[in-house]
């Protein structure tokens, strides 16, 4: 899914992007709470096709990973991991970046949107910290005449994949560049034709040390900007598996409260705890880091904000 750079999508360590075919290898015993309701039907279609299988039976007691199950809720992308190294290289994750490096502090050109998109009228989402694409591109897929998508990302080969694979997906209606939002954000969605309709911030980089809170994302000239260009009646979703930092991106918007209203003040079917946060993730497919994180056993603390018409 660092900071006041985009890496939202935030990985594991450890954690790696798995082929679509290699978690299949392992149906097992699964952890249905772990998945969402748009995969487990899925997942449990293919445990009863290979309950008879040797291997499955020998391999029974064996729990899939975090990456297995971010690689089956995004199976259906289906994507090319064969050539994928040949046209941008190895990409190597890092976890932290620095926005405040002079390599990030050049804002990103504006493309010619009438290029970029099939329609560049379409109402659109922009995810900040895009990571490797895969949440956003599961949302174009499935929304490619009604909604454009436009994913930023601090980490240039993050972003050059995602492009990559877009290509190799035929959509039209996505695209991932190579930007710190706080630096280019205002002047990317000021240019686009069309409606802003939902900003993200998934999981951004918590930047722990106290030295390093001015490098987080969602800071206030982003808010002031997000809040400003976004159409009345859109959204700003954001979620961390931090409580401090969600409290931070919380209080920031909270503060807003002139031009925004939490989603549950207005729609009260979409049910928050007691201290406030969305108790399900309103995307539909939940983020890598999402999955990694519950995988772990941690809360995921959401707020979904609607501008006043």
């Amino acid at each position: 899914m660092g900071s006041l750079n985009l890496c939202c999508h935030r990985a594991l360590p450890n954690a790696r992007l798995l082929p679509c075919s290699s978690a299949l290898n392992n149906i097992i015993t699964i952890k249905p709470h772990l998945l969402s309701s748009s995969s487990s039907s899925s997942i449990f279609h293919h445990h009863r096709h290979f309950c008879n299988s040797p291997t499955a039976v020998a391999s029974t007691a064996k729990q899939l990973t975090s990456p297995e199950l971010v690689a089956l809720e995004y199976a259906d992308l289906n994507l090319n991991y064969d050539n994928v190294s040949q046209e941008v290289g190895h990409v190597r994750i890092r976890q932290h970046v620095n926005p405040f490096a002079p390599s990030f502090s050049i804002p990103a050109p504006v493309p010619n949107w009438c290029q970029v998109f099939k329609d560049s009228t379409l109402p659109l989402m922009v995810d900040i910290g895009s990571g490797s694409g895969r949440f956003l591109m599961w949302l174009a897929k499935r929304n490619p005449d009604s909604q454009n998508y436009l994913g930023l990302e601090i980490r240039q080969k993050l972003a050059k994949r995602a492009e990559f694979w877009v290509k190799e997906l035929s959509l039209h209606n996505i695209h991932f560049m190579f930007a710190n939002a706080t630096i280019s954000f205002k002047e990317l969605v000021s240019a686009y034709p069309g409606p802003l309709m939902l900003v993200s911030l998934l999981c951004p980089d918590p930047h722990f040390k106290k030295r390093h809170h001015k490098r987080r994302v969602v800071q206030k000239p982003l808010v002031d900007s997000i809040v400003k260009n976004l159409m009345p009646g859109g959204q700003v979703f954001i979620q961390s598996d931090v409580l401090e930092v969600a409290v931070d991106m919380r209080d920031r918007f909270d503060a807003e409260s002139d031009l925004l209203q939490h989603i549950d003040t207005i729609d009260p079917s979409m049910q928050c705890d007691e201290e406030g946060w969305l108790v399900k993730n309103p995307m539909g497919i939940r983020t890598e880091r999402e999955i990694h994180a519950e995988f772990e056993g941690a809360k995921i603390y959401r707020r979904l904000y609607q501008k006043l018409i």
